[in-house]
């Protein structure tokens, strides 16, 4: 599962564990996703600046596809400090501080600068503090991945091409209630089955970022993209506090600045594999569709406006702006 990343930096001099000086940071990082991707590509810039910088004084050790566990197992590795580093989703956000959580909710940021200045907002950063006194988490910032659009079996471009179009959606309720308020007949199907709920006409479309209907071959059961971006979900780096503290600060510094470099990489290769999947996608028939998503985000505006109120003072504020 990690033998290609490996054997990278292996050649690279990075990687080095059974022969590794006795002094070397041994830096674990994990992510969900499998080799391949921006994650890893992130991952690989991450150790290669650090050897650049520091020859043989950090030791990396790259845990892709889940191979400690999932999000929430790694967030525990890291509270008790048995764990080094995370490129992690959302969860860290529901787990530790959901009242400040803006960020799960579709149709409230349309673009990555968007999201950014809600994390350095006064809510964002309060975000930031909880997760860090009840997760143990040092946070670095966000990298970005692809937005999320939608597939359908036709023309979608209002809200109310959506009447009694079922919509696949993971079971998040935030999402249902989102959908549900544009006019969507939203189902829950389990990701394996989505090809198939497809194939057999149990859905009519889902939503997820442009790699879903590229690896799962969707233009053989869907004819439209339509892009929506309706939510903009990062990946964060994170870090266990217990770990980061026991280190000296020209460790730490060095670490902050190859965190810094390898979020940059991962996002510029996260631009580009996402053009990729659209123009692949394109080629193998499927219509792209722009449609003007403000409709869609003011017919979603009452729930909207409901989940925030129900969150901490000032999200709706940091989250929506003064326009709104």
């Amino acid at each position: 599962m990690r033998k290609s990343l490996i054997a990278t930096l292996a050649t690279l001099g990075i990687f080095t564990a059974p022969l590794a000086a006795a002094s070397a940071i041994e830096i674990q990082v994990n992510n969900t996703m499998s080799e391949g991707g921006s994650e890893s590509a992130a991952v690989e810039r991450f150790a290669e600046y650090l050897e650049e910088q520091a020859p043989g004084r950090f030791d990396v050790r790259p845990f892709l596809a889940g191979s400690l566990g999932g999000e929430n197992a790694v967030l525990e590795l890291l509270n008790l400090g048995q764990t080094q580093i995370s490129i992690t989703g959302g969860n860290w956000r529901q787990q530790y501080a959901p009242e400040y959580d803006a960020i799960t909710v579709p149709f409230v940021f349309s673009t990555w600068d968007e999201v950014d200045a809600y994390m350095e907002s006064p809510s964002g950063q309060r975000l930031i503090e909880i997760a860090e006194e009840k997760g143990g988490l040092k946070y670095f910032g966000t990298q970005h991945r692809g937005p999320r659009h939608m597939t359908a079996n036709k023309a979608i471009h209002s809200p109310e091409d959506l009447d009694g179009f079922r919509l696949r959606l993971p079971s998040l309720p935030v999402w249902l209630e989102v959908w549900g308020e544009i006019g969507a007949q939203v189902v829950n199907v389990p990701a394996p089955e989505i090809y198939l709920a497809m194939q057999t006409g149990q859905v009519d479309g889902h939503e997820n970022s442009l790699s879903s209907p590229y690896t799962r071959r969707l233009w053989e059961v869907q004819d439209h993209i339509i892009m929506t971006s309706h939510v903009m979900f990062p990946w964060n780096w994170v870090a266990s506090k217990r770990w980061w503290e026991g280190l000296d600060e020209e460790d730490q510094a060095l670490i902050t600045e190859a965190i810094h470099v390898a979020r940059q990489h991962g996002t510029e290769r996260e631009r580009e594999l996402d053009e990729f999947y659209l123009e692949e996608l394109q080629k193998e028939g499927m219509t792209v569709i722009e449609p003007d998503v403000e409709p869609f985000r003011q017919a979603a505006l009452p729930a909207i406006e409901r989940i925030l109120s129900e969150m901490a003072d000032g999200v709706m504020e940091d989250a929506l702006g003064s326009d709104d």
